[in-house]
């Protein structure tokens, strides 16, 4: 790893001259046994790809390239982490809501967060002509997030890894599941249109715009030949998600009005004869 040439970081806070690993760790309060294990943690791909650009004579093995294995192993971690977490927390919740919960807690939004929260975007180590677009930044920072609790795991133990998971598990767990809904339109209009029609939401694309590295999708959703809202977004699934949440403002719109109507066709009941109405 020594080898490598000088990256840059995410953030541009970061301090010069110093080593990241030993910086970060010492900002986490973490004597690492094996401190490659947080630099390899630290590396993005790109810095791998500078390597073979500038020294191809140089061949690291996969383990030495970047922080994408360590990812796989950390995703694997946090997901039973979070779990084993929830099912403690709360003993009488039902399995829905617990998945909803983990879902809500391991998703990338979230994972950027934790990252920010502990100023990892100050350590990561990118290729020095590396262009970070603030979408890569997000996705770099999930990535080196998860890298970073398979390094915990793999240097002190799972134990360790949820020690240091606690802290953000204690602090967001609860409103997990609000976020989780308020994050997932599509889910809530599938449920809702599930129940009440019997048939699922159609989505589909129907304008792209823009140059290829700035694409911006406009998507509809329908139920049956009827379109129920609309919405746009950088990506497919982003657009989708903005139709789906025009779509159950659009719904909550029109119960409130069959509401205000089924109220206003009600009659006054009719007081017994021989009485008064009653009050109220």
């Amino acid at each position: 790893m020594s080898r490598r040439a000088k990256p840059q970081t995410i953030e541009p806070t970061a301090a010069a001259g110093e080593d990241n690993a030993v910086r970060f760790g010492r900002s986490l309060g973490m004597a690492f046994t094996d401190i490659e294990l947080l630099r390899l943690a630290l590396t993005h791909r790109s810095v791998a790809h500078e390597l073979r650009m500038t020294a191809p004579d140089i061949e690291l093995p996969p383990s030495e390239r970047s922080n994408e294995r360590l990812e796989f192993l950390g995703d694997a971690v946090i997901g039973y982490i979070v779990a084993a977490d929830l099912y403690q927390r709360f003993p009488e919740a039902p399995e829905g809501d617990l998945t909803a919960r983990r879902v809500g807690l391991v998703r990338g939004e979230r994972l950027v967060a934790w990252a920010r929260s502990i100023n990892m975007g100050d350590y990561v180590y990118l290729a020095a002509g590396e262009r970070v677009s603030d979408r890569d930044r997000d996705r770099i920072l999930s990535g080196a997030f998860e890298a970073l609790i398979g390094a915990i795991t793999l240097d002190q133990g799972i134990e360790a890894a949820r020690a240091f998971m606690q802290p953000f598990l204690d602090a967001d767990a609860s409103d997990a599941l609000e976020d989780q809904i308020a994050a997932n339109p599509k889910g809530q209009l599938q449920e809702y249109v599930q129940d009440h029609y019997r048939q699922p939401p159609i989505y589909r694309i129907i304008d792209e715009a823009g140059p290829d590295h700035e694409r911006i999708f406009t998507a509809e959703v329908l139920i049956g030949d009827a379109v129920l809202g609309s919405g746009t977004g950088e990506s497919k699934r982003s657009a989708e998600q903005a139709a789906a949440t025009m779509a159950l403002e659009r719904v909550g719109e029109l119960h409130k009005r069959r509401a205000t109507r089924t109220v206003r066709k009600r009659r006054k009941p009719r007081a017994p004869k021989g009485g008064t109405e009653l009050d109220g």
